[in-house]
């Protein structure tokens, strides 16, 4: 058997494979999606969600923690040319720069009061929660309540959380978990943040 056919035989056998799976999987509802590890790329990665969503139509809210003080790319594009968004930032920035724990446990406490809303509505098609993970890690908000919207909100609705760890807890619950892995990133060689790529 020359290249050729061998390569045509393991396409038919993959083609097969793929097939059987699609087959397999005959549930429809929305999804919950888990982005985490220590690399490059899980905000982007839910934000291509956002788009992807959007170009069907489909009605999207966001809500970041952490982020808020410096202007983000996503944060300009969604706020000039996607009103169907519904956006929504913690607006602190990031907690080691706050060191204040009151503030940002009042501060999550109010964002997450903008988020429940969505999780309970079966308008929104697709929901991401951005660096939620560290609102669990810190504690500042209560894990059996946060756990408890993502379980039970519409069936049609995806979610997606982003963020380092989550907890066991968290992981147990999503339907995908995708851990983000930091190989080399250019800030360790001291090379600065890029508008566009980073933020």
């Amino acid at each position: 058997m020359d290249k050729n056919e061998k390569h045509k035989a393991a396409m038919q056998k993959q083609k097969a494979n793929v097939d059987a799976s699609i087959e397999r999987a005959d549930v429809e509802r929305g999804v919950a999606v888990l982005l985490t590890g220590n690399g490059k790329g899980k905000s982007s990665s839910a934000f291509g969600m956002v788009m992807r969503a959007l170009g069907y139509g489909h009605k999207v809210g966001v809500v970041q923690f952490i982020k808020g003080q410096q202007l983000s790319g996503e944060e300009i594009y969604i706020r000039d040319h996607c009103p169907q968004v519904d956006f929504y930032q913690m607006g602190t920035g990031f907690t080691w720069n706050t060191q204040d724990r009151t503030g940002d446990i009042e501060a999550a406490e109010a964002t997450w009061a903008k988020v429940k809303p969505m999780l309970a509505d079966p308008a929104y098609n697709l929901v991401v929660l951005d660096e939620l993970t560290y609102m669990l890690g810190y504690k500042y908000l209560d894990e059996a309540e946060v756990l408890a919207a993502l379980k039970n909100r519409p069936v049609e609705q995806s979610v997606v959380v982003t963020g380092r760890g989550g907890g066991a807890a968290l992981q147990e619950i999503m339907d995908t978990v995708s851990e983000v892995k930091d190989i080399k990133h250019a800030f360790t060689a001291g090379i600065k943040a890029r508008q566009g790529v980073d933020y």
